[in-house]
């Protein structure tokens, strides 16, 4: 799996540069559990279906979120709005697109639309048996942190 961690670090790292305009720093990525509950506000997240099968998330905290939609929709949030919602969902579709054209047979690769989830400490578990969850945590400029991971079923050979 760890071949596929410097694909999803330089993918995030452009997104946020070019797509969101903030500098982030990935930190040790690690295998995390099937079950994972962190202090996330907000999570959104892909379906991955072809070569590979699983998923893509992007979950932050609240105040995060509110800072990367006031500077993609150039207005100023309060509050989980739908253009919070819509932001955090477009950031992982375009980090989720971009995997697809660096990855080898990347083009076999179908991603779904994304499902966002809302709620404070809210948890996520993938229930296949065969599922490895890969999680990079990344540091926005400001020291906020989010967390990118990638759920993947180990039959298809990872």
């Amino acid at each position: 799996m760890e071949q596929y961690v410097k694909p999803f670090v330089d993918v995030t790292v452009e997104t946020f540069k070019s797509f969101v305009n903030h500098e982030v720093s990935p930190q040790v990525p690690f295998v995390s559990s099937k079950a994972i509950t962190m202090t996330w506000d907000i999570s959104a997240l892909i379906g991955v279906s072809g070569k590979f099968n699983g998923s893509m998330l992007i979950a932050m905290q609240k105040d995060l979120a509110l800072k990367l939609t006031d500077t993609i929709v150039g207005s100023a949030h309060t509050d989980m709005d739908a253009d919070v919602t819509d932001a955090v969902g477009e950031i992982i579709n375009i980090i989720g697109g971009n995997i697809k054209r660096i990855v080898q047979e990347g083009e076999r690769i179908m991603i779904s639309l994304p499902t966002v989830v809302k709620g404070p400490d809210h948890s996520i578990t993938w229930s296949a048996k065969r599922v490895q969850v890969l999680c990079i945590p990344f540091t926005v400029s400001d020291g906020a942190v989010f967390h990118l991971l990638w759920a993947i079923e180990t039959a298809k050979g990872l």
